[in-house]
């Protein structure tokens, strides 16, 4: 797990209930040590954190990018996104373009992203990028945390990105209207 430096108090309990393999570090350390990234920072954040961790750590490898950009400041409604024709995938993207970005797993609560079953019904999970081959690699991992193939939708290259990042502000806003963060949602095709 990386963090802004080694040492962090946080990420030492988290290796601590994690198991013998886990450990921490600064950013750069997680970055060069792993073969697949994950980016679950806050999405204003994400290209601080990504150049911390450094492009020559992240070039040629997936980086599965789940997270969004949200705004509460206002208000208890967020502002979600970083534009109608841009997104924190998109960005990443173009700031290391040597990068596999793949956006996937950012339209849903941390729990549910890694135990799908754990919902009464399946639901869907998409995910968006340009190399193929990395979605391939992310779909592989998505198939690991339980989520069956048939429920992973595969929406396109990374400007898909801006779409499910905006669908966050429904979350939110489903999240109180149900009373739980533990839902997803389900595309439902006619017969």
């Amino acid at each position: 797990m990386g963090s802004r430096e080694a040492g962090n108090e946080k990420a030492g309990e988290w290796v601590g209930g994690a198991g013998e393999l886990a450990s921490e570090g600064a950013f750069a350390d997680a970055a060069e040590f792993g073969e697949l990234l994950i980016n679950a920072t806050a999405g204003g954040a994400s290209l601080e954190a990504l150049r911390a961790a450094g492009a020559e750590n992240l070039a040629g490898k997936v980086l599965v990018d789940v997270a969004n950009a949200l705004d509460f400041r206002d208000s208890g409604v967020p502002v979600v996104g970083v534009g109608l024709d841009d997104s924190v995938g998109e960005r990443i993207q173009e700031a290391f373009p040597d990068a596999k970005v793949v956006k996937a797993l950012n339209t849903m609560n941390a729990s549910v992203m890694v135990a799908p079953d754990s919902l009464e019904e399946s639901t869907n999970v998409f995910v968006c990028g340009n190399d193929a081959g990395a979605k391939a690699r992310v779909i592989e991992l998505l198939e690991t945390f339980g989520w069956l193939s048939g429920d992973i939708v595969d929406l396109g290259d990374i400007s898909a990105a801006r779409g499910v990042e905006l669908w966050v502000a429904l979350w939110v806003q489903l999240m109180g209207a149900v009373g739980t963060p533990e839902f997803n949602i389900r595309v439902v095709r006619t017969a």
